[in-house]
């Protein structure tokens, strides 16, 4: 039976754990904590570990991980922007990511659109405050208003899809093109849909060409009055551009689903600590501006696909050397 080390494991997850050990034979052991140069060591005897994407893994923690016998990581996520990919190659540690269900964040976004669209933050607060008035807070129709999408691929179509039943025009930029999306939307360039889209819903991964990829300039290029979605990585928007333009009223509203610097606070209990983000406290007191934290992936269908593909690829990795998932720099 081979071993491997869970680390940051959720409650939720540790039933899907338990039914992929039995399919895999794999004897797990649990680790609460993140995968640090300290926390390495209750990987000692274990091939592989499977980790989450709340800390960054770098020489440190490889080397830890190599001197303790691991050969290959398991993220339990899509992104690995976290991951030190030179030091992992340096230390010959091995590391694969997941492909979970589109539809969960694609969903989100839709509904976050929707919310932004008819000033659902507003309303609800005003209903706990006993405040029924209507002034303030009338909305726009969905089919009045042109969306434009950055990255339409496996979440982007979806949303596409999602979108395509409200009757609004579509517009999508993105360096593929897909032709099972040329009846739901028309692809323009970045700078066309920058100036066209009444919302405009991020869904890009995060590289060094799309950091700040929303940034001062292009927000300036926007309609007043634009809504801006961001369901894929913090850093893909420049997070003090976007208050600039929310202050000076450029942009009407704003669904954040990932922030910059987002670590150690997004899906943590922080109920009695002073946050120092302070860019995370004005976002918050801003009525226009819904903040969720980084919750658009976590439905019952992406978390079994996060572990089951995660143990799937490390078993390939253990029996075989290989893994399709593998991230290779």
């Amino acid at each position: 039976m081979r071993k491997v080390v869970a680390y940051e494991t959720r409650a939720d997850e540790f039933p899907l754990f338990q039914k992929f050990a039995r399919k895999f034979d794999l004897d797990i052991k649990y680790v609460d904590d993140v995968l640090t140069p300290e926390t390495a060591v209750e990987a000692k005897g274990a091939e592989a570990v499977t980790i989450l994407g709340n800390y960054p893994v770098g020489a440190e923690t490889f080397m830890a991980l190599r001197d303790a016998g691991v050969k290959y990581i398991g993220l339990r996520t899509a992104g690995y922007n976290h991951i030190d990919q030179e030091a992992a190659k340096a230390y010959g540690i091995r590391f694969s990511n997941v492909a979970y269900s589109p539809y969960c964040v694609a969903d989100f976004a839709t509904m976050l659109i929707l919310m932004c669209v008819r000033k659902a933050k507003q309303i609800l607060s005003r209903v706990e405050a006993q405040d029924f008035s209507v002034e303030g807070i009338q909305g726009r129709e969905m089919h009045n208003l042109t969306i434009g999408i950055i990255g339409a691929g496996r979440i982007g179509s979806i949303v596409a899809k999602n979108l395509s039943g409200f009757g609004c025009n579509i517009i999508a930029h993105d360096t593929v093109e897909r032709d099972e999306l040329r009846g739901i939307l028309k692809y323009v360039s970045l700078d066309e849909l920058l100036k066209e889209s009444d919302v405009i819903t991020i869904h890009t991964p995060l590289f060094d060409r799309t950091y700040h990829m929303i940034n001062q300039d292009r927000i300036a290029k926007m309609k007043d009055g634009v809504c801006i979605i961001n369901c894929s990585r913090g850093a893909v928007v420049d997070t003090d551009a976007l208050i600039a333009g929310i202050e000076a009223g450029k942009v009407g509203a704003a669904g954040i689903d990932v922030l910059e610097d987002e670590e150690g606070i997004f899906h943590y209990d922080r109920r009695t600590d002073i946050l120092a983000h302070h860019q995370l406290a004005i976002l918050r007191s801003f009525p226009n501006v819904i903040v969720t934290p980084h919750t658009a992936f976590y439905t019952d269908q992406a978390v079994s696909d996060m572990v089951e593909m995660a143990l799937t690829s490390l078993v390939s990795f253990m029996e075989t050397g290989k893994s399709r998932w593998e991230i290779k720099s």
